[in-house]
Parts: structure tokens; C-alpha cells; sequence
């Protein structure tokens, strides 16, 4: 089993919305089986280098958990694939805003 194929199968867990070093929560499924992605080729959410992920991320557009999608991503710290309609670059760049803000809030 691959490095990708294993993080496929994962138990589920969430934590706060764009979490950065808490220790994951489980959760239950339901968001999972409501997502528009478990229609289709889970491989469209991981592009090769070089491909793009415009196809994905169309499917999250119009996905109704979206959000909760993203935020599990980000509180389990997902680093490969589309997650919530971000790539991983977006999600990197996200966390890094988000320990700006935090460092901030904690020197102020």
C-alpha cells in the first residue's frame, strides 16, 4: 500500500475550522458520505506534478461540505491532494497566515 492509498483510508477525524497543531478528533462520516467526491475518481483529486487541479476543484465549488472538507484538511495537516478546494501550495500558505495571526495575537 502506497503513502497516498494509506492516507485514503485514514480514520476520520476533524478539529476546530483551520486548526494548525491540535491533535486530531474523531468525528463522525457524515460529511465524508455527503461530498461530491466519493462520486467520482478519488485519482482526480491528486494530480500529478505538472497537472492541473482545476477539474477538482470544480467538483468542491459546488460541493455542500466544502468547508467542512478544508477544515479537516487543514486540522490533520493533509499535505497531498484537493482538499476543500485547495491545492496543497494554498493549504501551506493558509497555515502560514495562520501562525502570523497567532503569533501576533500572542506578542499584542
Amino acid at each position: 500500500m502506497t503513502a497516498r492509498q494509506i492516507r485514503r483510508v485514514a480514520p476520520v477525524a476533524s478539529g476546530p475550522p483551520l486548526a494548525i497543531g491540535l491533535p486530531p478528533i474523531e468525528d463522525d462520516v457524515d460529511w465524508r458520505e455527503r461530498a461530491l467526491c466519493a462520486e467520482v475518481d478519488p485519482e482526480l483529486f491528486y494530480p500529478d506534478t505538472g497537472q492541473p487541479a482545476a477539474p477538482a476543484k470544480n467538483i468542491c465549488r459546488a460541493c455542500e461540505v466544502r468547508t467542512d472538507c478544508l477544515s479537516w484538511a487543514m486540522a490533520n495537516g493533509e499535505l497531498f491532494g484537493v482538499w476543500g478546494g485547495t491545492t496543497e501550495r494554498e493549504r501551506k500558505a493558509m497555515r502560514r497566515v495562520r501562525r502570523i495571526e497567532t503569533v501576533k495575537q500572542v506578542a499584542a
